[in-house]
């Protein structure tokens, strides 16, 4: 579950009437009708930028970028972009390739294959590549450091600082999405091959794909910093601290021209990574949770897709095997709500013949909402510290105890935030959230999270002090 998408749950009950609907041919998106749509809905959203692809069999229907990046160069499809964990069906891919080879088999524990992996659980030793790439291996953030794995500085020393955990489930009894699996998996590739795993990437899978504006270092290919939503204001920030670069996780970047060339090879055109097969395997969903490798499928519309969340940049990739179209949609921004999905499934719709919509201003209203509730609360607070003494004198000789049943509600807010990264990994069933993380995307509510609890904090602190003085006051009279 996103931490996104977790924290945009707090605002579905806000709606937005729909955009006005584009027009399609019944015959599928034509260049020219995709690109109205794309162009409608940068306008919609107000994302800073779009790299969009679509493709149909071995052809690219269209690719190309819109808006702009933060050092305001225009976007085209050129433009290098992250994927965050669209990059696991890439890792996924890398692994098949070297199953293909018989250097790597993917129902043997890992723990034979790769040396350096030991966990202070001893169930560790049962865990196989192929639930490491079904996500069943019973790794969880619950179960692990995140804070220690996430400062690693390279797949050796990240799969060295495992050595202190241990699973949340035995091995292949329950699915559980965790970055540290398929970073487990880029490991494995390479010790199995060599060679360093943004070295394999290039010369068996981007290289043979002509992907050429694509990797996994952004010293090997640098994209702008992204974009974060305040309160409406697109604000350029780096992209959040964590093991990224060189990742099997979250680490590719590349463009809308390599997106296509990528998406044609998964239908089974251009240049063949691997067989069919295994193209089938990787595609083949697994348990109730429908995840394949690097795929997961959705059974109402019978998409594979595998979306991806990084602080700073979005993106998802989609196949319809019963039209044999491809997609793939990045944005450089973040914000509670991101439409790169939204604008995905207005894609599919145009690809079947239907008339899609445009994706509306959903993050504008829930950052007005917020903005407005932030407003509300100072206000709230600058009124309760001014009342302060009327409050006190209406209180003042009661018992304390009611007194303080008085206070608490005020206090509430201030409590909410203190543990704000808690309830938060909560909605996300215990994945690791830090408060570096919530200032990202999260910033709008964060803030107004934290104008609440200062502003009941001040009105208590100020009620307190002033039926403090007021009570000495008064004892002194009597004493008097």
């Amino acid at each position: 579950m996103s931490l996104k998408i977790a924290l945009a749950g707090l605002a579905t009950a806000l709606t937005l009437t729909p955009a006005p609907a584009l027009a399609t041919t019944p015959t599928g998106p034509t260049p020219a009708s995709v690109d109205a749509y794309l162009r409608a809905a940068l306008e919609a959203t107000g994302v800073p930028g779009l790299s969009v692809v679509v493709t149909k069999g071995d052809k690219v229907v269209h690719a190309a970028g819109y808006g702009h990046d933060s050092e305001g160069r225009a976007i085209t499809a050129t433009t290098p972009m992250r994927v965050a964990s669209v990059s696991k069906s890439f890792t996924a891919m890398a692994v098949m390739t070297l199953v293909e080879q018989g250097k790597i088999a993917l129902d043997e524990p890992v723990a034979r294959q790769l040396p350096g992996f030991r966990m202070a659980d001893p169930r560790h030793a049962a865990i196989t590549v192929r639930q490491l790439l079904n996500q069943t291996s019973g790794l969880a953030d619950s179960s692990l450091d995140m804070g220690v794995v996430q400062s690693a500085t390279s797949l050796a020393d990240y799969t060295a600082r495992l050595a202190t955990g241990r699973l949340a489930a035995d091995p292949g009894t329950r699915y559980a999405y965790c970055n540290v699996n398929y970073n487990l998996a880029a490991r494995l590739v390479e010790t199995a091959s060599g060679k360093p795993f943004e070295v394999y990437m290039k010369e068996r899978v981007f290289g043979p794909l002509g992907m050429t504006t694509s990797a996994l270092s952004a010293q090997t290919v640098r994209p702008a910093d992204g974009y974060v939503s305040v309160y409406g204001m697109w604000l350029p920030r780096p992209e959040a601290s964590g093991f990224l670069d060189s990742s099997g996780s979250g680490g590719v970047i590349t463009s809308a021209a390599d997106l296509g060339k990528w998406l044609i090879a998964q239908n089974g055109g251009g240049p063949p990574l691997v067989k069919p097969r295994s193209l089938e395997t990787m595609h083949a969903p697994v348990g109730s949770n429908d995840y394949g490798m690097g795929w997961g499928l959705e059974r109402e519309s019978g998409l594979l897709v595998h979306s991806g969340n990084l602080f700073t940049y979005n993106a998802v990739e989609a196949l319809s095997p019963k039209t044999g179209y491809g997609f793939a949609v990045v944005t450089n921004g973040a914000a509670l709500y991101e439409p790169t999905y939204d604008i995905m499934r207005g894609l599919v719709a145009m690809s079947e013949g239907r008339t899609p919509e445009v994706p509306g201003g959903d993050r504008q209203l829930y950052e007005l909402v917020l903005g407005l509730i932030a407003l509300a609360a100072a206000g709230l607070g600058v009124m309760g510290v001014l009342r302060a003494r009327r409050w006190a004198s209406r209180r003042s000789g009661r018992p304390w105890w009611r007194i303080a049943l008085r206070v608490t509600p005020v206090l509430l807010p201030a409590l909410l935030f203190v543990f704000y990264p808690n309830w938060v990994s909560f909605l996300m069933n215990g994945r690791a959230v830090t408060w570096d993380q919530l200032t990202y995307f999260a910033a709008p509510l964060s803030i107004t999270l934290l104008v609440a609890a200062l502003a009941g904090l001040l009105t208590a602190v100020t009620r307190i002090c002033v039926l403090c003085k007021l009570t000495r006051y008064t004892n002194s009279r009597r004493g008097a």
